[in-house]
């Protein structure tokens, strides 16, 4: 499986930004998807989390109310919609896929078995 994150970038705060990833080489239906972010000096920390059965979405408390995770399985695409964006979500954000047929806790790094490269995601003025 291969995932690729594009639409990272510059934004002020308050503002918005759209992040995609596109999923290749396996089959999209089958993956619990998520969003993590790395900030400088920072462990990674999970952001939003989707899964493949109903699409039921997950987010951390710090970008509840903000940030809208979504997937379209007809285009094997997983996106992430960031609104009222602070400084403090300037990060790089990572796509991740967890294949496990059993059901994971969506929330830990370690249950996800591919990733992407990661888009960088400034906020600032």
């Amino acid at each position: 499986v291969q995932l690729a994150e594009s639409g990272g970038g510059l934004a002020e705060p308050g503002g918005s930004l759209k992040l995609s990833c596109v999923v290749s080489g396996g089959a999209f239906r089958t993956l619990n998807m998520g969003w993590f972010r790395q900030g400088p000096r920072q462990e990674r920390e999970f952001v939003a989390s989707v899964t493949r059965l109903d699409s039921s979405a997950a987010y951390a408390d710090s970008v509840k109310g903000r940030f809208t995770i979504s997937r379209d399985n007809a285009k094997n695409t997983v996106d992430l919609q960031m609104n009222s964006l602070r400084p403090e979500d300037t990060a790089t954000y990572y796509c991740a896929a967890s294949g496990y047929v059993n059901p994971v806790d969506l929330t830990v790094f370690y249950n996800y078995d591919s990733w992407g490269q990661g888009t960088q995601v400034t906020v600032s003025s």
